[in-house]
């Protein structure tokens, strides 16, 4: 039973619908003062355009593959391979991160909101980030059409 002593999260949650538009979020959402963590970096792309507006951003990717190819594209950057799912490994990356972008493209189907949603709770609880930008399409319509209820109109 809920009630005003629970855990609330005080991250603010970003959708995104494709790349275009979890890139517009940067100038926006990024400050000179923010660490951000990218989670799948892929190869390195949008840490680039990541790496002017912050304090510091490490992409990571599950992919070593991956994040050698961003480590030889991007040398002045820094990468780590990182599975999503294991928000300890991210703790062991020894930074605060403020920011979180996450495309992790393979959870856009409906099928995959519980697991995508599951994602971000873990990650705003744990890290307690500012803000995750986050790019899915399946995410960003079905939080646009939800209404938080505040009660009765007066």
């Amino acid at each position: 039973m809920a009630n005003d002593r629970q855990f609330k999260l005080k991250t603010k949650f970003i959708g995104t619908r494709n790349v275009r538009e979890y890139r517009q979020t940067i100038p926006t959402w990024v400050n000179a003062e923010d660490t951000v963590l990218e989670i799948g970096c892929e190869w390195g792309t949008t840490t680039v355009f990541l790496a002017p507006h912050c304090r510091k951003v490490i992409g990571t990717d599950v992919s070593s593959d991956c994040i050698e190819r961003a480590r030889q594209e991007h040398p002045e950057l820094e990468f780590a391979v990182l599975d999503a799912y294991d928000v300890l490994a991210a703790l062991d990356l020894g930074e605060h991160f403020t920011k979180i972008y996450i495309d992790m493209s393979g959870l856009s189907g409906y099928r995959s909101l519980l697991d995508l949603i599951s994602l971000l709770t873990m990650y705003s609880t744990v890290l307690r980030p500012d803000a995750i930008v986050v790019k899915s399409g399946a995410l960003k319509q079905f939080a646009s059409l939800c209404v938080p209820w505040h009660g009765p109109p007066s």
